[in-house]
């Protein structure tokens, strides 16, 4: 997962993934098949990592916006970080991989709708809490936080610094509400 993080799909080396896992390359293609399906499980994991851990922390907090607002400013807060510059996986895949034919693009593709779910729960819940008008079209919201997260990414991988960053955060979250 490293080394695809890293360098991304086309990038990353069969050699590469040999030494990051300690495999023999029988070994690899023994338990995986190959690099491609490497990968796919490789993002599978990340995906279901990072949406799980999303959704515990969307399930305990006060309110579907304290989520919303936290999770953004403190992503924004990692500028300048070793993660920030590495960006997420699942945004990185998407971008190098766009539409293209393929198994790695399409799961590429399931990771991005799985984030906007993950949004669309948050801003469901919002509405019925009462901080995002009921009347607004919850899947545009949805997607409207997905596209603001990738930005962010972004933004953060290509350097920006945590005022710059920050500062889109609070229009990104003013516009939920307005």
């Amino acid at each position: 997962m490293q080394v695809f993080w890293n360098r991304g799909y086309e990038s990353s080396s069969t050699r590469e993934l040999l030494e990051a896992m300690c495999l023999s390359r029988s070994s690899l293609y023994q338990a995986f098949g190959n690099k491609e399906q490497l990968f796919l499980e490789a993002l599978r994991r990340y995906r279901e990592s990072l949406v799980g851990r999303l959704g515990r922390r969307l399930a305990v907090a006060p309110s579907a916006m304290a989520f919303l607002t936290g999770l953004f400013r403190e992503t924004a807060q990692e500028a300048g970080s070793d993660r920030a510059a590495r960006g997420c996986l699942i945004f990185n895949s998407a971008s190098e991989l766009g539409q293209r034919d393929g198994l790695p693009s399409q799961h590429a593709r399931h990771s991005i709708a799985a984030i906007t779910a993950l949004f669309h729960e948050a801003v469901s819940r919002a509405q019925a809490e009462g901080d995002i008008a009921p009347g607004r079209n919850t899947d545009a919201l949805a997607s409207y936080l997905t596209m603001g997260m990738a930005g962010l990414r972004t933004l953060l991988k290509s350097g920006a610094d945590a005022e710059q960053a920050g500062q889109s955060v609070e229009l990104l979250l003013d516009g939920l509400q307005h």
